[in-house]
């Protein structure tokens, strides 16, 4: 599946690689007394809070400390961090073992705004399922937002993991979930496509891609 216009290929990793439903935090914050959490968060916008969690600015403690400031709601540690966490679901081994084949051809890179309390907490799942070690080994380099503290959609951050790896832009292919990512990746002159998960897999995409 060797495609000679694409040398590098960075991908996000919730709703892509990793399954995501936004909606199961959602539910679970309103279970929990936060009734209107979209105002705070949704996969498209949220809060400066979020966003200060997202690129590290502020840690753990502080987001949850904000959240209960913001909702109004005395809720323990403990819930917040399930609550936050209900989205991430399951990391697939068929992506796993393409993502294998796809390093053979490609340099893979992977590129995700997130936050310490999911990182710990699909990387705490991961280990238990026998499967961080060869996620982790077949990315050259794998940034997350709330490490680099630059996040997407910003065209800055996708040339910036460009510099790191002397990667072309143009030679270099993104793949997101969410549309505004693909559009700031695309403003730094990379191949960018989105990904929509209601009609197909990053496998499939890839498929017609790189045909």
């Amino acid at each position: 599946m060797k495609n000679a216009k694409v040398k590098n290929i960075i991908f996000d990793l919730g709703g892509v690689l990793l399954n995501i439903n936004y909606k199961a935090s959602i539910e679970a914050f309103k279970a929990i007394g936060i009734r209107d959490f979209e105002k705070l968060y949704t996969q498209a916008q949220q809060s400066s809070l979020f966003d200060d969690f997202e690129v590290g600015r502020i840690s753990p403690a502080e987001f949850r400390d904000g959240l209960r400031v913001q909702s109004g709601v005395a809720m323990p540690d403990q819930e917040i961090d399930d609550a936050w966490n209900a989205m991430l679901l399951d990391f697939p081994k068929k992506r796993l073992d393409f993502l294998k084949q796809m390093s053979v051809q490609y340099r893979c890179f992977l590129l995700s705004n997130t936050n310490d309390i999911h990182i710990e907490s699909f990387e705490r799942q991961m280990e238990s399922d026998g499967i961080l070690n060869d996620f982790q080994n077949v990315f050259e380099g794998h940034y997350y937002s709330s490490s680099i503290g630059k996040r997407k959609p910003n065209p800055d951050t996708f040339l910036w993991v460009c510099e790191q790896h002397q990667l072309v832009p143009e030679d270099t292919l993104f793949i997101d979930d969410s549309i505004q990512h693909v559009h700031g990746a695309k403003e730094a002159d990379l191949q960018a496509h989105f990904l929509d998960t209601s009609k197909e897999d990053v496998i499939q995409l890839l498929g017609r891609v790189l045909a």
